[in-house]
């Protein structure tokens, strides 16, 4: 895999996420773990199952963040 054309030196490890409704009620907190994607580019990735605390309904959640300008040259 090729390196990738810059990396974030201050970035953490991981990121804490809380995912909530719009009335501010918490529906579940989901860790994005570091990455280095297979397109050479990095950043963070996590997947999950959310549940509506309201319905009892389940989601599945992928989230992707990925460090722009960080795709090595072709």
């Amino acid at each position: 895999m090729p390196e990738p054309a810059k990396r974030d030196n201050a970035a953490p490890r991981f990121l804490e996420l809380s995912i909530k409704d719009s009335d501010g009620k918490t529906w579940n907190t989901v860790i994005a773990h570091a990455k280095d994607f297979s397109t050479g580019s990095v950043g963070y990735y996590c997947s999950d199952k959310i549940t509506n605390p309201a319905s009892g309904e389940r989601y599945q959640c992928g989230l992707s963040f990925t460090l722009i300008g960080s795709k090595p040259a072709k």
